[in-house]
């Protein structure tokens, strides 16, 4: 979003977590092909570093006290139990309907949780969020009326002019000529860790893509692992958010794959689009 950031948001913003840098061998591209555990310059780490801990820092702020009432919840119980289903297909369609660009209209039940959670998370970590005008329409969609006007002030506090600035973005959120800022969330799985007909808590384990695309970028396109916890009410017949929060991982051992160049990123964000999600 997190950067929420972030997302946050978001997330990022793109994410936040234990990632892993591709840096170049050469003084071209600076995806330059080169391969994960390769050597790596101590200023591009550090420069990486410091995006990660912006991100974090951002979602931490947008997330403030952003878990008393799901705290408070006394009705929520009886969660599900995790296992080999979490990821399992069920037979359910994604929704069909949208609003403001976002799936809406799911099944007042556990599975339609599960469904909003996911949904909500690859908007609440990815580029969107760090756009102004698209920010306010993403927390009217996602978030339950009451909440909505402490949580746009806490992202815009969050996703200020300062840290777009230095996450080499204007204060429309927008990347400079040449470049394209990437992040994107991908839901992996779910896991509700409690439910009532008016309220449901729902993890969603989550990798991602965040960073700039472009030849001269210092901060380029890298992976992550988090989970993202949605605590999620029922409200004008609708499963809304009442808060979230991002932890890191789980994260399994980076493979080995060939880092693309900062086009074939860029490109292949911009031509292959993003899902609806079902559980």
């Amino acid at each position: 979003m997190s950067s929420g950031d972030e997302h946050e948001t978001s997330g990022g913003y793109g994410g936040t977590g234990q990632t892993r840098t591709r840096y170049p061998q050469t003084a071209g591209d600076v995806y330059g092909g080169a391969r994960r555990g390769g050597r790596s310059s101590s200023r591009s780490l550090v420069t990486v570093v410091g995006v990660v801990v912006l991100l974090i820092a951002a979602i931490a702020f947008a997330n403030r006290g952003g878990n008393d009432s799901a705290s408070n919840d006394t009705t929520v119980s009886g969660g599900s139990k995790p296992d080999a289903s979490s990821t399992a297909a069920s037979g359910t369609k994604p929704v069909q309907t949208k609003a403001g660009g976002i799936p809406a209209g799911f099944a007042h039940d556990e599975q339609g949780a599960e469904s909003a959670a996911t949904n909500y998370a690859t908007v609440l970590v990815s580029a969107d969020i760090l756009k102004p005008a698209r920010r306010a329409e993403i927390v009217r969609q996602v978030f339950v009326a009451d909440r909505q006007t402490a949580l746009q002030n806490s992202l815009d506090q969050a996703y200020s002019k300062e840290f777009l600035s230095k996450l080499g973005l204007d204060a429309n959120g927008n990347a400079s000529t040449g470049n394209t800022y990437v992040s994107r969330t991908v839901p992996i799985g779910t896991k509700v860790t409690s439910y009532s007909d008016t309220a449901a808590t729902v993890e969603v384990w989550c990798t991602g893509l965040y960073g700039t695309a472009g030849t001269v970028s210092t901060n380029p396109v890298t992976s992550d692992w988090f989970t993202l916890t949605l605590h999620l009410r029922w409200a004008d017949g609708d499963w809304k958010a009442d808060s979230f929060s991002q932890k890191d991982g789980p994260a399994p051992v980076p493979g080995d794959n060939k880092a693309s160049t900062a086009d074939e990123m860029a490109k292949a964000v911009q031509e292959y689009g993003g899902f609806t999600y079902a559980r």
